[in-house]
């Protein structure tokens, strides 16, 4: 194959039946979340979801719009969904000053999540627990939101935690917002070290933690336990960005971590048929640079990130929890003297004409509006069977 530039994942996958081959090779340890995300992908934007029918009035051209497969591990469905959360949001959160705080874990923690799945749900409860019962300690309540992460920009493992608080909060009886709330970063640090290293060894004496091959001398508690006193003893990484007040400026920063897929194919510089090659900005040195794989090595470190049906990647924590929020977030607003804003809907109109700077539903014949006239959906009986047949794969 001719290399090609800003190649689609999709075109990957079918190119030479490159996801047929890896799933017939590796279907034994596929999980069943990967098959359906994967199948939502090479359906996306096709006749297989339906279709929204749009005619001009005037002279009668007509377009087909298809619907789009919504998964986050498509690359413009992660796009519109993330405009969708900045829309919403910008109306949603308080305008108060935002802290940003990354946890990460040691490189030698990492493998564990591959192998106990279960795990990253036990880690991901940690970091909100910790800046809540800093917070009560100094009798008030935050709001927090958090979005987990499993794969660097170079998509290796690595597991973190994008979490964002409110720089104040309310008070214990809900009747005052107090603006002034400092975290102290050793103190964050070692809590956040001290929790994680507990909860894995609680796992582990419950007899409920895989551990990796490079861990087959380990026999007993004890020598777990060592090792893990080994981990206590290394500088943990926990980034506190400073403080900021801006309003879009915060929920688009946020915005840009929680719903996009592990890799935006805008990265992909180069595909000839054999190898992919993709670009990341490298952290140490904040230089662009280059990976080329082989096209089995990128499936497998592509799809690993596709989290389980379910499993929730964004949390709301506080007054921003779900089962809070319609009682105190109208508090925090009114003790911030803050209104609601109007929720400024995401369409494929409006995303098809910011990229492009053209309305895609402008006739090309005669410059006239086209209207709906139909929605297709693809029978149920279609849908229902796939679905079945997805359910038969081995997880």
């Amino acid at each position: 194959m001719e290399t090609l530039r800003g190649i689609k994942i999709r075109t990957i996958l079918l190119d030479n039946n490159n996801w047929l081959n890896f799933y017939n090779k590796f279907k034994h340890l596929i999980r069943l979340s990967i098959v359906i995300n994967v199948c939502k992908l090479l359906a996306c934007g096709t006749a297989f979801l339906g279709f929204h029918h749009y005619t001009c009035q005037t002279c009668g051209n007509s377009k087909k719009v298809f619907h789009t497969c919504k998964s986050r591990f498509c690359s413009p469905c992660g796009k519109k969904s993330t405009e969708e959360w900045i829309a919403k949001n910008l109306a949603l959160l308080p305008q108060t000053p935002w802290q940003h705080i990354t946890f990460t874990l040691p490189a030698e923690l990492r493998e564990f999540f591959w192998l106990n799945r279960h795990l990253l749900n036990h880690i991901a409860k940690i970091p909100a627990a910790i800046i809540t019962k800093y917070a009560k300690a100094k009798k008030l309540i935050p709001g927090i939101f958090m979005a987990i992460h499993t794969f660097g920009r170079d998509l290796k493992t690595n597991p973190h935690f994008h979490l964002s608080t409110t720089s104040g909060g309310l008070v214990l009886d809900y009747s005052r917002w107090v603006s002034n709330f400092y975290i102290h970063h050793q103190t964050l640090k070692d809590r956040w070290k001290q929790q994680v290293i507990q909860t894995i060894r609680d796992l582990y004496n419950d007899g409920k933690l895989i551990l990796p091959p490079s861990l087959n001398h380990i026999t007993s508690y004890a020598s777990f336990n060592s090792w893990l006193n080994f981990l206590y003893h290394k500088s943990w990484v926990v980034h506190l960005q400073k403080k900021c007040s801006d309003h879009h400026k915060n929920i688009k920063y946020l915005g840009r971590y929680l719903k996009r897929p592990p890799m935006a194919e805008t990265r992909i510089v180069k595909y000839d048929g054999s190898f992919v090659s993709y670009l990341f900005m490298d952290h140490h040195d904040k230089q662009r640079t280059m990976v080329t794989l082989d096209v089995e090595e990128f499936i497998k470190r592509l799809i690993r990130h596709i989290p389980d049906s379910n499993f929730r990647m964004i949390r709301y924590y506080n007054w921003l929890a779900n089962r809070k929020r319609a009682t105190l977030l109208p508090k925090v607003f009114l003790l911030l003297n803050l209104t609601f804003q109007a929720n400024n809907s995401v369409t494929y109109h409006s995303l098809f004409f910011a990229a492009f700077g053209h309305d895609p539903l402008q006739c090309q014949n005669c410059k006239s509006f086209m209207i709906l006239d139909a929605i297709n959906y693809p029978p149920k009986s279609n849908i229902t069977s796939h679905h079945q047949e997805l359910a038969t794969t081995k997880a």
